[in-house]
């Protein structure tokens, strides 16, 4: 168990940036796979950890983190979809 009564001005919700920042790596190198099912576990992985950074954003007021964080999320989405032969083939983006 993690005593934080040593560090009075961190606060719990400080936390979750170190899942978001092992998520995010975890997902760079499945992203990076040349097997689909590794790279749809990253797609999700990245979701996830761009949720998690946001709330850790908002936690922390830096809005221009939360912007980034919708902006990669997006990239994200169209990447996934640029790469799937039934969604790329039926739009021309």
């Amino acid at each position: 168990m993690i005593q934080l009564s040593c560090y009075p001005s961190m606060d719990y919700v400080d936390l979750i940036q170190w899942p978001a920042m092992v998520l995010t790596a975890i997902a760079a190198w499945l992203v990076g796979s040349q097997r689909r099912t590794k790279r749809g576990v990253g797609f999700w992985l990245f979701l996830l950890s761009n949720v998690l950074w946001t709330l850790w954003g908002w936690h922390a007021r830096a809005y221009a983190l939360i912007v980034l964080q919708i902006c990669l999320a997006a990239i994200n989405i169209r990447g996934a979809q640029k790469n799937d032969p039934v969604l790329s083939s039926s739009s021309g983006a």
